[in-house]
């Protein structure tokens, strides 16, 4: 008997994992896409703006793929297991199978199981995954803002042309050599420069190694340490600094929080000179954490929800659901930003929201398996929801 009723029990999970499969990979693909498609859109601005090659745009948005998916995990894997359940209240499944003797909980360990899984995979992808692509995707920005650099200017963008000299101008013709309404900025040690000319053209050094820049009518206004201001007007100028005719390398990764590690935050929280301060390293140490921690509470809040859904009567339970897991997402931002204010604990600002919101989600569960398909939230946004039906219809009956 034992085992035919563990043979059962494999045969009810995996058909209830089999009907999770498929919401999740679908919810996932959605919210991917509605996320990306924006972004998307500016990538494209951005590319057709400065010329560079649309293999750039595939590149930058797969360098995107693990941000948005930290957003979507979360909330698609809920979105799932709330349909899944309800789906199985909806063909009278779930009353079947309390009535031949499965409780809530053995319906639902595969979820939970799939959360620990996902939590598992979070970790790799806030804590890894996430640092890397945020760091290649700025390089890749940077690299198609810079493309064609050589002896070549785009339209209305700054092209950083290394050691301090930034160019753009405000007509660039078809070749990229020949600009009208040129603008320059050198800053080096002692001196700042503004240039600006009429015309100007790119060419190469006679050696070909490196580029010079033939400028019309203009004026050069310099500040220099000791000296003053510099005023100057000229007909011809000619800017030779010798810059090469590559765009400068992106900076080394680890300019920013974001772009660190687990192991790397937890170093730098440690230093005695940490590249940033230690409340912004331990704010978003431990918010990484919290959102992979928040994964496994997922499955008690939807089943609870789900189960109190009836036909028909949906809007409540989904209604409450998106403003739980915004009021988490936000709250564990929020704590983060606290945090990195230095004002309150990291471990305080941070856990707290997800706290409150696990112990919610324990509660509702507990008590949906005393009674399933109620518990005391939706019990709450029914009696809202036929208050706010009374006020309409009293309104409708005294309307002349």
């Amino acid at each position: 008997m034992a085992v035919k009723g563990t043979r059962d029990t494999r045969i009810l999970d995996r058909y209830l994992l089999g009907m999770l499969a498929g919401p999740l990979s679908l919810s996932i693909g959605v919210v991917l896409v509605a996320l990306l498609l924006e972004r998307l859109l500016r990538l494209f601005n951005l590319v057709a703006a400065s010329s560079s090659a649309l293999s750039a745009v595939a590149d930058a948005i797969v360098n995107l793929v693990p941000y948005y998916l930290g957003l979507a995990l979360p909330a698609a894997f809920f979105a799932s297991i709330f349909m899944v359940v309800a789906r199985l209240g909806d063909d009278n499944e779930l009353d079947a199978m309390l009535a031949a003797g499965r409780s809530i909980l053995q319906l639902a360990r595969p979820f939970v199981l799939v959360a620990g899984l996902l939590a598992i995979f979070a970790f790799y992808l806030y804590g890894y995954l996430q640092p890397h692509s945020r760091y290649r995707y700025r390089a890749v920005l940077y690299e198609a803002l810079h493309e064609g650099w050589n002896a070549r200017a785009q339209e209305n963008v700054f092209a950083d042309a290394g050691r301090g000299f930034t160019l753009t101008a405000d007509e660039v013709d078809a070749s990229g050599r020949h600009m009208k309404g040129v603008f320059i900025r050198r800053l080096a040690d002692g001196y700042d420069e503004i240039i600006t000319a009429r015309t100007g053209t790119l060419l190469p050094t006679p050696d070909g190694h490196s580029l010079q820049l033939e400028l019309g009518v203009g004026r050069s206004v310099r500040e220099q340490d000791g000296i003053g201001l510099d005023d100057m007007h000229f007909q011809h100028a000619i800017v030779n600094e010798n810059f090469d005719a590559q765009a400068p390398p992106f900076r080394p990764r680890g300019n920013s929080e974001r772009e660190l590690t687990l192991p790397e935050l937890w170093s730098a929280m440690h230093e005695q000179t940490p590249p940033v301060s230690y409340a912004e390293l331990a704010g978003e140490f431990h918010a990484r954490l919290a959102r992979s921690a928040a994964l496994p509470f997922l499955p008690l809040l939807a089943f609870a929800l789900g189960m109190a859904a009836k036909r028909g009567q949906r809007a409540p339970s989904v209604a409450l659901a998106c403003l739980l897991l915004l009021a988490l997402h936000h709250g564990i931002q929020f704590g983060e930003s606290l945090a990195q204010t230095g004002r309150v604990s990291a471990v305080a600002a941070v856990w707290s929201p997800l706290a409150v919101f696990a112990a919610l989600s324990c509660w509702l569960f507990a008590a949906s398996l005393k009674s399933p398909g109620d518990n005391p939230m939706t019990r709450m946004v029914a009696r809202s929801e036929r208050l706010m039906e009374g006020i309409s219809l009293r309104r409708k009956k005294a309307a002349p």
